[in-house]
């Protein structure tokens, strides 16, 4: 399996099914991609007393990071084979402590595709829908 060949779709679908291991990123912060379908993404994560800041609660990296992991992942499923992406920028208001040992949710959609920009946003929310924090992002489309 040629990874040139794959669509963004094709290429968050191995990932998902297993095809292709998982970034390593999800061995620092615990996430999973759980669903996959063009214009859309959907992880779950748990943070841990690895994700702390020094006044003990979990660092605002951590939910950072799964939010850049949905919207980024939510906008590679809109890409062409060979095409890659970087974000531009991304944007988090956090809403509430993220907890520790608590199954998180972050769904990413695209709101917007360009020519060459790619905007989405994503929420992480606890299994009863209560959000802890918000992103949007842009990303350039990267050709060969």
């Amino acid at each position: 399996m040629n990874i040139e060949n794959m669509t963004g779709l094709e290429l968050m679908q191995a990932y998902m099914q297993g095809t292709f291991p998982p970034a390593s990123i999800s061995e620092t912060i615990p996430m999973q991609l759980i669903e996959v379908e063009h214009g859309r993404a959907v992880f779950t994560a748990k943070a841990d007393k690895r994700h702390t800041n020094p006044l003990g609660g979990v660092h605002g990296g951590f939910a950072a990071t799964v939010l850049d992991s949905a919207t980024g992942c939510a906008s590679h499923t809109v890409i062409g084979a060979g095409e890659g992406y970087g974000t531009t920028d991304l944007n988090i208001k956090m809403c509430r402590p993220v907890p520790y040992d608590t199954k998180l949710i972050a769904e990413g959609k695209v709101i917007n595709v360009g020519r060459n920009l790619i905007i989405s946003e994503a929420y992480l929310k606890d299994e009863a829908g209560k959000i802890y924090a918000h992103a949007t992002a842009t990303n350039m489309i990267i050709r060969r």
